[in-house]
């Protein structure tokens, strides 16, 4: 499981895509996520702004990323 570092007390879901390189753009990042391609904390979640916090678990396409400060 990779590990993402965040600077401030959240980032939105789609902006946590881009940085873990997940996908390429904003763009990418809205359709994966309103297809119900992402989950977080194991449960699907189809906003893009959702906000994600220090020790949830994204995962898409196989891949899982942790988040921590």
């Amino acid at each position: 499981m990779e590990e993402i570092r965040i600077r401030d007390e959240f980032i939105k879901l789609g902006q946590l895509l881009k940085l873990a390189d997940l996908v390429q753009d904003g763009v990418e990042a809205k359709y994966v996520i309103t297809d119900g391609l992402v989950k977080v904390n194991g449960e699907m979640d189809d906003r893009r702004g959702r906000k994600v916090y220090e020790g949830d678990v994204v995962s898409y396409d196989g891949k899982e990323i942790k988040v921590v400060r």
